[in-house]
């Protein structure tokens, strides 16, 4: 302790002792958890300059933190992005995305209809309260789409790389070129493919979206969004969002997801190769109504698939529709898995099942969910890296 603090009172004493020491002269060969809400500087002039982005530096970790900055730099890097930002949640981030491309009273959203049912409130619900305007059409239907964007003439267009629950895939190249053609914006959603599979930037998106709770982090342990965008123009908008509507990421869940992202690339190729054994196992089972995976179900579109995800692969999730398309039968099925975990999330190293009527499209109308196609039956399967030999046999059990 300091000469000058040896003459404070004890109770003074327990609060700075060990406090704001000199950094280790060693580099850290990971990133620190830097869990302080602010930071402070020898002197009131270079903390100015630094609040004045003047000077490089930190003052309070809701408008940035080297934990989340690390976490940043490495969006960037593998999404090969101008700017990124990260969030408290995957829904804070898709917020983020839309502030940051100046909507406003009058402005149109044109949206694909298969996107996640919190997505579809967001547009409808908080953003139509400010004026904006969003129209839903099927993005699979390239010819269609197109007609609608000139009809409606959004200023943003939206879409998943691989679609919540139905597994479509996503032509960014098309849509890309649409969104050109009105001046419009495309920001893709990401998460059900990661950045390991697909990197929309480099197939014309101008932003991309990732809930990094899913498979960045790929444990079940840590909640978070990311934004990285093709233009550097949109850096202090994404800031702004950031600082004013408050969905700041917790440095400890920065952690765990810049953790996660070192093995994503294993996961993955251990969950893709799981998901494509168990779809093809199931494919023709006569308790099931259809089942849903991309490049290997009827109809699929194979050149697509391989045109925007990593070849050989078609993602990690399977959705299965039981023959007998009730709500109970599906709970029924899912109460009988003793190895698949039931979760309302996935994109972790377990395999989970979710059955989206009730969960990830639950507010929705059900005349709204027949439309779509995701009846009472459907069960969503987030395959994880366990031995494919125990999934299948805990699936075929519980079926």
């Amino acid at each position: 302790m300091p000469d000058e603090t040896k003459k404070l009172d004890i109770i003074t004493r327990l609060v700075h002792a060990g406090e704001r020491q000199q950094l280790p002269g060693g580099q850290p060969v990971s990133t620190p958890i830097y869990a302080t809400s602010t930071f402070t500087y020898p002197s009131m002039q270079e903390m100015d300059r630094v609040f004045a982005g003047e000077q490089p530096g930190y003052v309070y970790t809701r408008h940035g933190n080297p934990t989340l900055a690390a976490l940043e730099q490495a969006m960037l890097s593998i999404e090969e992005g101008a700017t990124a930002c990260v969030y408290g949640s995957g829904m804070a981030a898709l917020h983020a995305a839309l502030l940051a491309s100046d909507l406003r009273s009058g402005s149109t959203v044109l949206t694909s209809q298969d996107v996640y049912g919190a997505t579809t409130n967001l547009l409808f619900t908080v953003l139509s309260s400010f004026g904006v305007k969003t129209v839903a059409t099927d993005f699979s239907d390239i010819d269609r789409l197109r007609e609608k964007a000139r009809e409606v003439k959004p200023q943003v267009m939206i879409a998943e790389t691989i679609s919540n629950p139905l597994l479509k895939i996503c032509d960014i190249e098309a849509c890309a070129e649409i969104a050109r053609e009105n001046n419009a914006r495309l920001i893709i959603d990401n998460t059900f493919a990661s950045p390991y599979l697909c990197q929309p930037l480099k197939l014309g998106a101008d932003i991309v979206v990732h809930s990094a709770t899913k498979y960045l982090g790929g444990h079940a342990d840590a909640t978070g969004g990311v934004v990285v965008s093709r233009d550097d123009m949109d850096t202090n908008a994404l800031l702004g969002a950031m600082k004013l509507v408050g969905g700041v990421l917790s440095v400890w869940d920065a952690h765990m997801i810049l953790r996660g992202v070192k093995t994503l690339a294993l996961r993955m190729e251990r969950q893709c190769h799981n998901a494509r054994q168990l779809a093809e196992h199931l494919i023709g089972n006569n308790r099931l109504a259809r089942v849903h995976y991309p490049a290997s179900t009827p109809n699929s579109d194979i050149d697509l698939t391989r045109r925007i995800l990593r070849a050989p692969h078609s993602g990690a999730l399977v959705s299965i529709e039981l023959k007998e398309q009730t709500r109970e039968a599906a709970f029924e099925f899912m109460d009988a898995l003793r190895l698949c975990v039931r979760s309302t999330s996935l994109g972790d190293v377990f395999t989970s099942v979710l059955h989206a009527a009730s969960a990830s499209h639950r507010d929705l109308l059900p005349a709204r969910r027949a439309e779509l196609g995701i009846s009472e039956g459907l069960v969503r399967i987030s395959v994880g890296i366990e031995s494919i030999d125990d999934i299948i046999a805990d699936i075929e059990q519980a079926l």
